[in-house]
């Protein structure tokens, strides 16, 4: 069985601010271990399937802000309820796509 094309962008790697991620997440009153359900949850209602982040995983994003593909910032957006730009970190959206031309 052959595995559809994936999309490159979202396999893109993008820097977030960790500190809005763990401030959304406070928000919640979650910790890193209760974001996991949430994220799995906002995954299965989305596309059916089973995908989440490990808690060390949110850990690192919040203390070290590490790099996560786009589509992980897609989930992590759904499950912490927000708007993915809200999680980006600042100067990493200008440069993460080419601006349209105007004619």
């Amino acid at each position: 069985m052959t595995r559809p094309p994936t999309d490159p962008d979202n396999e893109r790697l993008v820097r977030l601010d960790g500190l809005a991620v763990r401030r959304r997440r406070h928000d919640h009153g979650w910790s890193p271990r209760d974001l996991v359900g949430p994220l799995a949850d906002a995954c299965f209602t989305a596309s059916g399937l089973r995908r989440t982040l490990t808690p060390n995983q949110i850990q690192a994003i919040e203390e070290r802000e590490e790099r996560i593909s786009y589509s992980e910032l897609l989930l992590l957006a759904d499950g912490l309820e927000c708007d993915p730009s809200d999680l980006i970190a600042e100067g990493e959206q200008s440069s993460s796509r080419p601006r349209a031309r105007l004619h």
